[in-house]
């Protein structure tokens, strides 16, 4: 979640409500590959996806954590996290989130959310966002199988009907999972992961790059983080990919520790840079 605003100097009311709107290696086996794919109705990317088991990393520990989000330097809104695991051996995160100051003023958002994930597949099993603006409250469940998921989406007020719209693709992450399985994984410089995630209201095939390890700090303190770079394609309705209209990239840092705590995130999208930084973290 980012909150984004227009410039030092003035906020533009109107910026703020459309941020909201939310090697070959051979050519015949290339040209084979992708005949294939068409002939069996799969999309010849599915191929590249990696295929890696959930990693031997030591799984997270149970932490409260605070960050603050902002555009240019300003800080719009802060959202807190609370990450733990249930008696029944599921991940559960539950996070909630507000626009402050002048940024509330014209745009009021208060967000909540709640994912559910098996601790030992790290595969998503179901989460539930929130969203409450000044004149309107959405709320989204996702509900996951082995095949895929089912949203269902309900506003008010609105149309009055609650949505329900299944996307089957086998393998889905929602984005508390996402990060669950990537955080398994080694994360040594220059190796990649691509996997499909559905966070919302629409499937992205997200590709992660591990740049570099370095020294960052950020207002919770200094640390060793890996540094990561992120981009994305939407997944259409017949599986074609499609650029994102207002996201070009992100480049995370997350602690280089037994934690792995996501410590910065930095995001080019279509109006300049956003960002989310750690504020506190506390271990349960």
């Amino acid at each position: 979640m980012f909150f984004v605003y227009q410039s030092k100097s003035e906020l533009n009311s109107w910026l703020i409500h459309k941020v909201k709107d939310r090697h070959p290696l051979f050519v015949g086996s290339g040209l084979l590959v992708g005949l294939s794919a068409i002939m069996l109705g799969v999309p010849a990317w599915e191929s590249t996806l990696t295929k890696d088991p959930p990693g031997n990393f030591p799984e997270p520990r149970p932490v409260r954590t605070t960050y603050h989000f902002g555009w240019s330097g300003f800080t719009a809104g802060t959202g807190d996290i609370h990450f733990s695991k249930t008696a029944d051996k599921r991940f559960q995160l539950e996070a909630n989130g507000r626009t402050i100051g002048l940024v509330r003023a014209l745009w009021k958002l208060d967000a909540s959310y709640r994912g559910l994930a098996d601790a030992e597949t790290l595969r998503p099993i179901e989460s539930k966002q929130t969203e409450i603006y000044r004149k309107k409250k959405v709320i989204t469940d996702l509900a996951f199988t082995n095949s895929g998921v089912t949203r269902t989406r309900t506003e008010d007020p609105g149309a009055g009907a609650t949505t329900s719209r299944p996307f089957n693709f086998p393998g889905l992450f929602d984005q508390h999972s996402a990060l669950l399985y990537l955080r398994s994984q080694p994360l040594n410089d220059r190796s990649a992961y691509r996997i499909v995630v559905y966070p919302a209201t629409s499937a992205y095939l997200i590709t992660v790059t591990v740049l570099d390890h370095e020294r960052i700090a950020v207002r919770a303190g200094a640390y060793n983080a890996i540094k990561i770079d992120l981009q994305l394609k939407r997944v259409g309705k017949k599986l074609e990919l499609q650029p994102h209209r207002k996201f070009r990239r992100a480049i995370i840092w997350i602690s280089d520790d037994e934690n792995r705590i996501p410590l910065r995130i930095e995001a080019q999208i279509f109006v300049g840079t956003v960002f989310a930084e750690l504020q506190a973290v506390r271990f349960d």
